[in-house]
């Protein structure tokens, strides 16, 4: 619904709603400058964190090595227990240690 009353589409200079603006600007720049100054010192952090992982390339390979190693000790684990648990191999730990124990 329009209103009936006419608004004026003259600007006037000073006045309220000019200091207001002059306010939204100021605070719109602080902000920009924040923003500016966060992403400046976002990026200096990447760009050290960056220097340090590059300076030391194998600073990783000890863990990795860790779980090569007990992957491979696992796999051999397992080996022995499917080897252990044949009747073939159980036999022949059974005769050692019958004569062991019968001397």
């Amino acid at each position: 619904m329009r209103s009936s009353v006419r608004r004026s589409t003259r600007r006037t200079s000073g006045g309220a709603g000019e200091r207001r603006r002059t306010r939204v600007l100021a605070a719109v720049a602080r902000w920009g400058h924040r923003w500016r100054v966060r992403a400046g010192r976002t990026m200096e952090a990447l760009a050290a964190r960056w220097g340090v992982v590059t300076a030391r390339p194998e600073a990783g390979m000890a863990t990795a090595e860790y779980a090569i190693a007990t992957l491979a000790a696992v796999a051999f684990a397992g080996l022995l227990l499917v080897i252990m648990r044949s009747d073939e191999v159980r036999g022949l730990l059974l005769g050692i240690i019958r004569e062991a124990l019968s001397r």
